[in-house]
């Protein structure tokens, strides 16, 4: 149920990863979800790249700032998160694919560690994978919501 804001019209925008490694973070998102790279601003002092899920959902990939005092990733903290059968109830990020069992096998192919489950539905198959920096991935075999 939703209740009044002051806000209209919200929708998600973009997400936001900081990496000291921006191409390979791009081709990773690029080869294994199929983003597109799109033009992006020149900040000058650092460097970005924009992905695009057709139709509206963006990722921005920023230069991680050697300033910073944020933690760079889960792969930096003081105990690595390494294993993806903790990822369902942890930090991540969840895209929905219409081909899942293949998509699962692409995964193996490209020997990425997975973690799969299903929901209590039994209907809902998910998989959660880590990306080069450590950040939490899930695919799933729901359907997105259509705009």
């Amino acid at each position: 149920m939703a209740t009044a804001s002051q806000a209209q019209g919200v929708c998600l925008n973009h997400i936001a990863r900081e990496s000291t490694d921006i191409k390979r973070l791009a081709k990773f998102y690029q080869e294994i979800l199929g983003f597109d790279e799109i033009d992006s601003p020149k900040f000058g002092e650092f460097e970005v790249i924009w992905l695009r899920l057709p139709p509206y959902f963006s990722l921005h990939l920023i230069q991680r700032n050697p300033q910073a005092k944020l933690p760079e990733g889960p792969y930096s903290a003081s105990s690595p998160v390494a294993d993806p059968k903790d990822l369902p109830r942890g930090h991540h990020i969840c895209f929905s694919v219409s081909n899942f069992d293949s998509f699962v096998q692409f995964l193996k192919g490209k020997g990425i560690e997975t973690f799969e489950k299903t929901q209590p539905d039994g209907k809902t198959k998910q998989i959660f994978f880590f990306d080069p920096d450590g950040n939490g991935l899930e695919v799933s075999s729901q359907q997105a919501p259509r705009p």
